[in-house]
Formats: structure tokens, C-alpha cells, sequence
């Protein structure tokens, strides 16, 4: 089976935030799955399109793969680094919060026929 690859690192969305959206989409036709994230109301589902959007790119002109036969196999999100930041509270004190950012990975394989 032909495969294609795409990988986003460093996704400025938290890793728990984006596998709920990537859920949605994992085993899914390409067509199918470009409809949920278009009409996903979450910030990582613009991000992820994006990757997907990439990933047909790299199997039409780099594998000469047939879009309409393929499908998400693989949709990893896994953790990457995570900014520690410092905000300001009362009397003086002060609270840590987390930017946490994410490394998304896609293949995409083509259905056999």
C-alpha cells in the first residue's frame, strides 16, 4: 500500500485539545474528513486540516496516489514543549500557567482495491 506523511511540529494548541479532533477524523475517506474539520468549531481543527490538506498535496504530486481513495490510517498528537509563564496576583504574589504546544502527525494510505 502507498502511503503519505505529513507532520506539524510544535502546534501552538495543547496535545488533549487537538486528539479530541483528531478522533473525529482517524480511519475517515479524505472527503469525509475534510468536511468534520471544516465545520469543527475548535481552534486545532483549522490546525489539523491544514496538516491533512498537506498530506493529499504530498500524495498527489509526490506519490502520484489517487485522492479519492485515500483514507487517515495514522493521526498522531503527541506533546512537545511547554512555555512556564508567570502572571501577576494580588498582594504581591504570583501564579505559573503552561503554553502548551503539540507535534501532530498524519499518513494517509490508499484503500485497496
Amino acid at each position: 500500500m502507498s502511503q503519505s506523511v505529513a507532520k506539524l511540529r510544535s502546534a501552538r494548541v495543547s496535545s488533549q485539545k487537538a486528539r479530541l479532533v483528531a478522533n473525529q477524523i482517524r480511519g475517515k475517506k479524505v472527503e469525509e474528513a475534510l468536511g468534520i474539520l471544516t465545520f469543527a468549531p475548535q481552534k486545532s481543527a483549522l490546525i489539523i486540516k491544514k496538516v491533512l490538506e498537506s498530506a493529499i498535496a504530498n500524495a498527489e504530486h509526490n506519490q502520484g496516489l489517487d485522492v479519492d481513495s485515500l483514507f487517515v490510517s495514522i493521526i498522531a498528537v503527541d506533546e512537545s514543549f511547554t512555555m512556564k509563564r508567570i502572571r501577576a496576583r494580588a498582594r504581591g504574589r504570583a501564579d505559573r500557567y503552561f503554553k502548551r504546544s503539540c507535534n501532530i502527525s498524519l499518513t494517509l494510505e490508499e484503500k485497496g482495491k
